[in-house]
């Protein structure tokens, strides 16, 4: 459906939000792209884009009137598939990104608690004892590591599966699995994913949480799987509590991966942000925030228009897609001074890089404490670290950033 109105647009400039420029110049690209209104109509993406930091955090904000739901997308989706796909699709009925109230708040209200800064700060000594375990098998490798695949990506999962309660090889399997999923969860036609790697990984993470769910019923432990089996396990159906474990799971660790290896690849290729976060070791949380504004892992959210709107000077109709674009909030001049520069010392720093209102993660105060004391351990145990070679540019799309190699060398 065409929107009744248009505002101006820069005739040289189609906006895409996935293409290079809005990647690696974003605070570049978005004030050009402002200039044709904070609220736009893109025939690209078929969707109005929101690129204000007011506009999106307005619209985090405003669930009445857009809805977070896509579960109608991803059951379309499923349609003509396997079992084993409809099984993926039923398990993401349980995740509360997905999800409105009232929904939303009868599986997100008996979470909260665990994830307060207060009990979040009492596992700081198990994290910092798996980022000791990470920093010694660095240590043992001759020659560059890739600081990815050695650390970003495993350090996350080890920690949220530790929390969870989940030991040994098990751990593993996590990353595989949250990879496949993340092919289906993360794209904007879910109509059009490869349905063998998601139905597999279903399939696995079903039957892993199964057993898991079943023990924790039998024998309840101290972990976070067990408070979330004896909170809601009366409350959920089978699949729902599978679900929002897989939940806890993926979004326990893919926000903290993108988080790192964007970090530590700027870290590399800027020495000076380096040797100053070195010497600082106060500034940290400070400097964990501005690396979430300019490369947390969530550059759109999108939404579904519920009721006829105004919303910056134009008329949303139902059924309309609203892209909440986070990477030009957190570009916004409006809002932050020479948004284009990594300032560690930024503050305040309202970064929407976690959302907003009844959307904001959940496990946002876990991901910083884990990217503090990663960053701050692997700085003080390898101060010579340095670049193995060009780092690969960044890379991303329309909802977030890809993975890529950081070799370096560290001594």
């Amino acid at each position: 459906m065409k929107p009744l109105s248009k505002r101006r647009k820069l005739p040289d400039m189609e906006l895409d939000l996935g293409c290079e420029a809005s990647i690696r110049d974003p605070a570049g690209y978005f004030a050009r792209a402002r200039e044709g209104g904070d609220v736009q109509w893109s025939d690209r993406h078929r969707a109005w884009v929101l690129l204000s930091h007011a506009e999106v955090a307005a619209a985090f904000r405003d669930h009445q009137r857009l809805s977070s739901d896509r579960m109608d997308t991803f059951e379309r989706a499923a349609r003509g598939r396997s079992e084993a796909f409809h099984r993926a699709v039923e398990m993401l009925h349980a995740w509360l990104n997905f999800r409105d109230p009232p929904a939303h708040t009868r599986l997100r209200e008996p979470l909260a608690s665990a994830f307060t800064p207060r009990a979040v700060s009492g596992l700081e000594a198990r994290i910092r004892a798996i980022v000791a375990g990470r920093l010694d098998a660095l240590a043992a490798a001759q020659g560059p590591v890739d600081l990815s695949a050695e650390f970003a990506r495993p350090l996350p999962a080890l920690v949220i599966a530790a929390v969870l309660g989940v030991e040994g090889e098990e751990r593993e399997r996590f990353q595989a699995w949250s990879d496949d999923i993340a092919s289906l969860v993360f794209s904007l036609q879910p109509g059009a994913v490869e349905e063998e790697p998601v139905a597999r990984a279903a399939q696995e993470f079903i039957a892993f949480f199964e057993r898991h769910i079943e023990r924790e019923q039998r024998e309840p432990g101290d972990s976070l799987l067990s408070f979330v089996v004896q909170a809601e396990g009366d409350r959920l159906s089978a699949i729902e509590l599978v679900g929002l474990c897989t939940l806890l799971l993926f979004g326990g660790h893919e926000t903290t991966t993108t988080l790192l290896i964007n970090t530590l690849a700027t870290l590399l290729e800027r020495p000076d942000l380096r040797a100053w976060l070195r010497e600082h070791p106060g500034a940290d949380e400070t400097a964990v925030e501005e690396f979430m504004r300019v490369g947390g892992p969530a550059r759109t959210m999108p939404r579904k228009v519920r009721e006829k709107h105004e919303r910056g000077g134009q008329l949303l109709r139902p059924g309309q897609t609203v892209f909440l674009c986070i990477a030009a909030a957190n570009h916004d001049p409006a809002v932050f001074e020479r948004p284009g520069e990594i300032d560690l010392l930024r503050d305040p720093n309202p970064q929407l890089g976690f959302g907003w209102g009844l959307h904001y993660c959940l496990g946002a105060n876990l991901a910083r404490l884990e990217a503090r004391i990663a960053l701050r351990m692997l700085l003080e145990r390898f101060p010579a670290m340095r670049p193995a070679g060009a780092i690969p540019a960044i890379r991303g799309g329309v909802m977030g950033f890809g993975r890529r190699p950081v070799p370096a060398l560290l001594r």
